[in-house]
Order: C-alpha cells, then sequence, then structure tokens
C-alpha cells in the first residue's frame, strides 16, 4: 500500500496544485465585474451609418471636441461631460422615433437623478428649426432637469459631423435633402475617455434596460 502511494505520490501533488489553480481561476471569474468592450467604427455592421473618413478605424476612435448651446442659451461643450454620459439625435418637431426616444430619456434621467456621475446630451439635427426657445419650450414640456440632460443646438455642420463621425448614428443623405442626413433611434453610451462603450435601440424598453445595467457596470471600471 505505501508502495502504491509513493508511485503516485508526485502526480497527486501535481493534481492538487492545478485543482487549486482552477479553483482561483473561477473564484476570479465570476468575482470580476464584468467589462463593455470599447466600440470602434470597425465593429458597425451597417455601413450605412459610417462616414468613408472612419470606416476602415479599428482602434483609438473618440467622441470629438464640441461646442453647442443648450436649452439655456449656455455654452456645452465636452468639458460639460467628464465622465459618463447618455446621447442621441432628435428634433422637437419629429412626430416619429424621436417621442419615444425622449421619453426613455426621462425615464433614465428619474433612475439616475441622484447619480452625479452620469448625465445626458440630446443633439437637435434641426438647429435651424430648434432655437435656444424653442429647445426650453420643449424641455419644460418633457420634464428635463438642467443639471443632467442638456438639449443641444448649434453649427449644423458640427452636428452632423458629431452624429456620422463621432457617434456612428445618422445616414447620409444628398445636401439638399432633409439637413443632409437621416438619424437613427440609437442611443449611445460614452464613457470619461470619450470612448463608446455601447449602443441601444433608444426605442427599446428591452434596450434600455440593458442601458441601465451596462451604466451599472461601467461605473466599476477602473
Amino acid at each position: 500500500m505505501l508502495q502504491f502511494f509513493a508511485k503516485y505520490k508526485f502526480f497527486g501533488i501535481v493534481l492538487l496544485v492545478l485543482s487549486a489553480i482552477i479553483i482561483s481561476v473561477m473564484y476570479y471569474a465570476l468575482n470580476t465585474p464584468d467589462k463593455l468592450k470599447i466600440f470602434q467604427p470597425v465593429d458597425i455592421s451597417d455601413e450605412s451609418l459610417l462616414d468613408p473618413s472612419i470606416q476602415f478605424v479599428k482602434k483609438y476612435h473618440t467622441i470629438s471636441d464640441f461646442k453647442l448651446i443648450n436649452q439655456n442659451g449656455d455654452t456645452i461643450t465636452q468639458d460639460d461631460y467628464p465622465d459618463i454620459y447618455v446621447a442621441d439625435f432628435i428634433f422637437t418637431t419629429c412626430v416619429g422615433i424621436c417621442p419615444i426616444m425622449t421619453q426613455h430619456m426621462v425615464q433614465i434621467q428619474e433612475v439616475l437623478k441622484d447619480e452625479p456621475r452620469v448625465k445626458l446630451l440630446s443633439h437637435s439635427v434641426t438647429p435651424e428649426i430648434d432655437s435656444v426657445a424653442q429647445l426650453k419650450k420643449y424641455a419644460l414640456q418633457k420634464g428635463v432637469n438642467d443639471s443632467k440632460w442638456n438639449l443641444v443646438t448649434g453649427d449644423r455642420k458640427q452636428i452632423y459631423d458629431l452624429a456620422r463621425k463621432s457617434y456612428m448614428v445618422a445616414v447620409d443623405l444628398p445636401e439638399e435633402q432633409a439637413y443632409g442626413m437621416i438619424h437613427t433611434e440609437n442611443f449611445v453610451l460614452v464613457d470619461s475617455k470619450k470612448r463608446i462603450r455601447g449602443m441601444y435601440d433608444g426605442t427599446s424598453p428591452d434596450d434600455i434596460a440593458r442601458l441601465l445595467e451596462e451604466i451599472e457596470i461601467l461605473k466599476k471600471e477602473r
């Protein structure tokens, strides 16, 4: 019997060590928070959303700096969004998907009302119509919290470039049509390094639930 144990002693030690390693790896995997992917242009399957200038970009894509005007007439820049935020593109006279998107933004605002790290940003794709006064009227109608959510207007080319080249949420159209683009229903989750960490259907309750879950994951990143 002693000879049997002596013969397989080395094998037993190896098996014990391997078991300890496997248990440690499993414990680490189960107790490490999920990490969201970093979206790059090449990850977008719908090529109509990609400006040719970024179509083949595989890394280092970030949201460009911006300077726009909000519903209170204040200048809003990237400095007003130092941490996590959710962005979309709408217009106040839209009777299609925009009301649903805005209602979902209101829900997000309510859930995160006590979370100062997370803000909301809605860009008007019809800046010639959506003046500061029009945005303010819309904000009051929808219950926008000015400290958390900016509705912004400004230079149409800048907004167009942001939608197409930064957030990748608009389809290009000839300049003479519909302000040059068709916005989509997408919400975009952006991190503190201006990287896209999630894209969601802003008309889908399931996607809004997923967005809220993934904001919590993103908050845990270091």
